[in-house]
């Protein structure tokens, strides 16, 4: 079963790049409904071959489980020729409700919006499996719009290389 998303977000690509490998901003787009806390030393940032353990709970008070953040990165080019960079997180929930999936995979995607460098293009695509996933699908579309929502309010905020002679 496949969750999508496809956006237009206020931010160039490369902020959106580094909004993807930053612990901090990831943890963002699930709050404040959800908190999402490391389990052990946090990265610095997710990059290729990160493994990162991370709890999640509702507002930060009742326990919803653990899940393995496995972190993948790799770049492609669109039919127009621009740059697509894929983040994939290939980990799997460990403890709670979403556990009993077998399959788990996300993959983002950010590239320039057409026709507005300044702006990105964000794909989002979850992949679930097992006889449980059509029970859970729901709740993680719900989760899926949310991310939208909060994606829409965030990027704006990631764009932070600071102005020249300053």
């Amino acid at each position: 079963m496949r969750i999508l998303l496809k956006l237009v977000i206020d931010c160039d690509a490369d902020a959106a790049w580094r909004a993807l490998h930053s612990p901090t901003a990831v943890a963002e787009l699930y709050g404040p409904l959800m908190q999402m806390a490391p389990l052990a030393d946090p990265p610095t940032s997710f990059e290729t071959g990160t493994d990162a353990p991370v709890s999640l709970s509702v507002a930060g008070i009742v326990p919803v489980g653990s899940q393995l953040i496995s972190v993948s990165d790799r770049e492609t080019t669109d039919a127009a020729g621009a740059r697509v960079r894929i983040f994939r997180d290939s980990g799997m929930p460990l403890t709670g409700p979403l556990a009993a999936l077998d399959v788990w995979d996300h993959q983002m995607a950010v590239s320039p919006a057409p026709g507005d460098p300044t702006r990105t293009l964000w794909r989002d695509r979850l992949v679930i499996g097992g006889r449980a996933a059509p029970l859970l699908w729901p709740t993680l579309w719900a989760a899926w719009q949310w991310r939208a929502a909060r994606l829409r309010a965030l990027a704006p905020t990631w764009a932070h290389d600071p102005e020249p002679g300053a």
